[in-house]
């Protein structure tokens, strides 16, 4: 005779207490197998599809699809056929996601794809952030008598532009009645983390309230014009920067520098055959060795643990302006590259932003960013900071202009540099010096060797 069992929702591990449910994989009257993944649900660490421990058919299913349950909760229950000899009910068990009968059949499991620039199967992260699955390349564990092998998770990253964001940050923000999608999230390819929303709560609540109007006003809706929708890049960039403007308290210093003698490197470096060296390769080699006397101008700022972290590596972004907007490609350890594998990989960049090429994990994880805005024929800016980085170094245009020179007035080519700082990771005498370190290696490109 049949037997209905309940099977609950298991635990998930690393501490996990809930998860929402994604999508069913099977319907009311479905006959499963054993093992087999009947729901994917996602929890604070991942997207995983849950087995069932027992064979038989689907006659109830509890929660729709975006329903929150908590660990025991009852997932689904299934008639199964006559007990074993041992008197059980045939099945692996309700036990743990990846657990179940010695020699379980075969089963389908999706891979996400891994988070560019994390190698797969890396180690476990043990924060509530969403990013990476359960740890990984375990062997065979027991549970409950039954030799099994954990589930191989990879880490995951959202299939589309809309970030994955765990149930927990989602419960918090439907909580205290905050709109995720107002968020720009600061994790990996704009992912809401738990501490955005935090930051967020915190400022709206020391935000002062204007007073109501006396009456209603209705401002006139303008019967012209053109509307055109802050979406896809457009979009990504209002957010990025309305953030940044928002959170981080900047100021800007600049200065005049004379790049005569570094143009002049530059020719020489060129006439002496090999591959030719870009000016913005140049700019970047003196970037990264500025960073390395001026490291906090290199760093982010965690509010919610209200700590500066200075940053070991340099990955320089630099802005490139495409026919779909503003892109900020990072070049990845940029401070163990020469002019010449800067020169290479700017290329290689530009023309993948050129031709919509570039990858998301190319796109993000930036430390400090480079802004050549001369290209646009203008001599000065102060652009805002590429959350969340610390700093942003802009150029000018190079352009011959009276200049005094060894005492004497002489037509020099002269460029603007421009540094617009978060002041909450140094006060003003650092970012004059790395700006001052910066134009004197223009002046003077010799000041390089004392740090190669």
């Amino acid at each position: 005779m049949a037997q209905v069992l309940e099977f609950k929702l298991p635990d998930l591990g690393e501490g996990l207490t809930e998860a929402e449910i994604v999508r069913w994989l099977v319907q009311v009257g479905d006959v499963v197998a054993v093992d087999q993944p009947v729901v994917e649900v996602e929890t604070a660490k991942a997207m995983v599809e849950v087995p069932c421990p027992y064979g038989g058919v689907v006659t109830a299913r509890f929660g729709e699809e975006g329903t929150e349950l908590p660990v025991g909760a009852p997932l689904l229950t299934v008639a199964v056929g006559p007990q074993s000899s041992a008197g059980e009910p045939e099945g692996s068990g309700n036990v743990l996601v990846g657990y179940g009968t010695g020699a379980p059949p075969a089963r389908r499991r999706r891979v996400r794809p891994a988070v560019p620039g994390r190698p797969a199967g890396g180690p476990a992260d043990d924060g509530a952030d969403g990013r990476v699955a359960p740890a990984v390349g375990r062997g065979p564990q027991r549970h409950n008598g039954t030799v099994a092998t954990a589930v191989v998770a990879q880490p995951v990253r959202p299939e589309g532009p809309v970030p994955v964001i765990s149930p927990l940050v989602r419960r918090l923000a439907r909580e205290n009645g905050l709109d995720l999608r107002e968020l720009t999230g600061s994790g990996p390819d704009g992912l809401i983390l738990r501490a955005d929303v935090e930051y967020a709560l915190r400022a709206a609540a020391q935000r002062p309230v204007a007073p109501a109007p006396a009456a209603p006003v209705t401002a006139p809706v303008a019967s012209g014009g053109t509307r055109i929708p802050l979406k896809g890049i457009r979009g990504a960039v209002a957010d990025k920067l309305s953030r940044s403007r928002h959170e981080i308290p900047d100021a800007t210093c600049w200065v005049d520098a004379d790049a005569t003698e570094l143009m002049r490197a530059r020719a020489a470096m060129n006439a002496a055959g090999g591959a030719k060296i870009s000016l913005i390769a140049l700019l970047a080699r003196i970037c990264t060795a500025a960073l390395a006397r001026f490291p906090e101008l290199n760093s982010t700022v965690d509010m919610a643990a209200r700590e500066v972290v200075q940053l070991d590596e340099v990955h320089l972004g630099f802005a490139a302006q495409t026919e779909r907007g503003l892109v900020v490609p990072v070049v990845r350890d940029a401070h163990a590259r020469d002019a010449e594998a800067l020169t290479a990989e700017f290329a290689r960049l530009t023309e993948a932003a050129r031709t919509g090429g570039l990858t998301p994990g190319e796109l993000t994880g930036g430390t400090f960013t480079l802004n050549n805005y001369g290209v646009f024929g203008v001599d000065g800016s102060t652009p805002i900071i590429n959350h969340p980085e610390a700093a942003m170094l802009g150029v000018g245009r190079i352009v011959p202009k009276p200049w005094v020179h060894e005492g004497e007035l002489a037509v020099r080519q002269v460029v603007q540099l421009s540094l617009t700082f978060d002041h909450r990771v140094c006060d003003g005498g650092t970012a004059g010096g790395f700006l001052r370190y910066v134009a004197d290696c223009v002046e003077q490109p010799a000041v390089l060797l004392r740090t190669l």
